[in-house]
């Protein structure tokens, strides 16, 4: 019998897929062809969700359920409840982009984001391999969908095949891994498999040969070099309101499955995946800045700056375990959750000003596009201008204090071999900060192409300005939130 705590640790999860329901067949009679009525359900619900997951963190308590299959943690709440925030914000941003395009025919974008949610909770809450996957497909399928809403856009139909096919094999790899893993262990609980591979007496060669394929399928769900194939097309094919979903919401469910599996599962083998992450953060800062600067396409532009920017949070994560010691992980592991977190919220500014600029029959996705945007609206190419500085680490935006928490974290251990990661960061971020000035130049010095004017919605212009301004104010005063991270870290390593 499935006791009282199993139902209230997955509580939330139980509201978002009720109610996707439900907005699913309420959706059947509304014929307005904005949705008015599904989205207004939608962001309620969603709303509502984040508020419960916000309280489940502020609590502190960790909860385990079904038989250890879910654990409700602070770590794990609190990625939901901004992964739930971001998807509100991602919907309040794309609705007249999706209506300018024909995507609002049925409420599909708002059922898919409801259920691409719910995945990606079912996903962070996991304390067990099927049910990682469970979620891990349930998202797939969810994104597969959302990217080909287009119906009418050969490149999205494109984009959807590709991310398919990729994702498959994607999936495949990861799967592969666990059953090794699996194997191994004779266990599928995450903390029965922490506890058999720290005791020694496995086959390390078989655990070695599943480390590698978790790593790999992780490194697909990251979209870092060399598995970063799919995120420049996907970014530039999707739809403007899909490639901002998998920017931002989908990177805080790849960060949390990275922490289940390799921390609370696979740390004994730390030395051995750590050195896997490191090769492939190398990688991407390298390919994801250099390769950026050659990008005219400002979608595929930040494609790649997003590869770039996963190589640091796969640098905060390698930090964690030095020579052995473990004292500084929950200080490598925050730093880590820290910049995802503030990664999601300058995407999110970013994204958001591309979809406002665009309009029937205009994409606004060259970098040629934002020409002049100063002259025609100082607040929108303000917020654009501290988004691209944030992304670049110039202070005080709140992205030179997340690249500041993880060179920290890569100092604090003291290996030599780590602080030269640390240098080489710094480098790449200076050549990266030229692609992102290069677009605050086009903005500000460049005369526009059209004189047509930007219009909005008042809840996008006042979300995208709030949007702004937590980019800039979360780099003066970034203790508290800095202080949630690591909290929340320390509670899940302690549990």
């Amino acid at each position: 019998m499935i006791d009282k705590l199993s139902w209230i640790s997955i509580y939330p999860e139980v509201v978002l897929l009720v109610m996707a329901c439900v907005i699913a067949l309420v959706d059947l009679s509304v014929t307005s062809p904005r949705r008015t009525a599904t989205y207004v359900l939608t962001l309620l619900t969603l709303g509502v969700v984040a508020v419960l997951q916000g309280l489940y963190a502020s609590g502190g308590a960790t909860v385990y359920g079904f038989g250890n299959m879910v654990v409700s943690d602070p770590m794990g709440n609190w990625l939901s409840c901004f992964v739930t925030i971001s998807m509100m914000v991602t919907l309040v941003y794309g609705r007249p982009y999706g209506a300018d395009r024909g995507m609002m025919r049925g409420g599909e974008l708002y059922t898919l984001s409801m259920f691409a949610t719910l995945a990606m909770s079912i996903m962070i809450s996991a304390n067990n391999f099927l049910i990682i996957y469970m979620g891990l497909e349930l998202l797939a399928l969810t994104c597969y969908t959302m990217v080909a809403l287009w119906r009418d856009h050969m490149l999205a139909t494109e984009a959807a095949i590709k991310f398919f096919v990729l994702g498959v094999l994607a999936g495949g790899f990861l799967l592969y891994g666990l059953s090794m893993v699996y194997g191994a262990t004779g266990t599928l609980d995450i903390s029965e498999v922490f506890k058999a591979v720290n005791s020694g007496h496995l086959n390390h060669q078989v655990l070695i040969f599943g480390l590698v394929f978790i790593v790999t399928g992780l490194g697909f769900e990251f979209g870092v070099v060399p598995f970063h194939m799919w995120l420049p097309d996907i970014y530039q094919g999707a739809p403007t309101v899909v490639s901002l979903i998998i920017a931002g919401a989908l990177k805080l469910s790849a960060f949390a499955i990275a922490i289940r599996l390799l921390v609370d599962g696979l740390l004994p083998l730390a030395i051995d995946w750590q050195q896997m992450l490191g090769l492939l953060a190398i990688g991407s800062l390298l390919i994801g800045n250099v390769v950026a600067i050659a990008q005219t396409n400002f979608k595929r532009m930040l494609g790649y700056s997003t590869i770039s920017h996963m190589g640091f949070v796969l640098l905060g994560l390698m930090s964690g375990v030095a020579n052995g010691n473990t004292l500084s992980a929950a200080n490598a592991y925050s730093s880590a959750m820290f910049y995802a977190l503030t990664y999601v919220l300058t995407t999110l500014a970013a994204f958001g000003i591309v979809l406002l600029l665009a309009r029937e029959g205009f994409e606004s996705e060259e970098i040629s596009d934002l020409a002049g945007l100063n002259r025609i609206s100082p607040l929108y190419a303000g917020v654009m201008a501290a988004a691209m500085f944030s992304f670049a680490g110039i202070p005080p935006l709140v992205g030179f204090y997340a690249k500041l928490a993880v060179l920290q974290a890569l100092i604090a251990t003291g290996s030599s071999a780590y602080i030269a990661l640390a240098v080489f960061a710094v480098m790449m971020s200076l050549i990266g900060a030229f692609y992102y000035l290069r677009v605050v130049k086009v903005m500000y010095f460049d005369a526009p192409i059209t004189a047509t004017t930007v219009s909005a919605p008042m809840e996008v212009r006042v979300l995208l300005a709030v949007n702004g301004a937590l980019v800039l104010l979360l780099g003066v005063i970034p203790g508290g939130f800095v202080q949630l991270c690591s909290q929340a870290i320390v509670a899940t390593l302690g549990s």
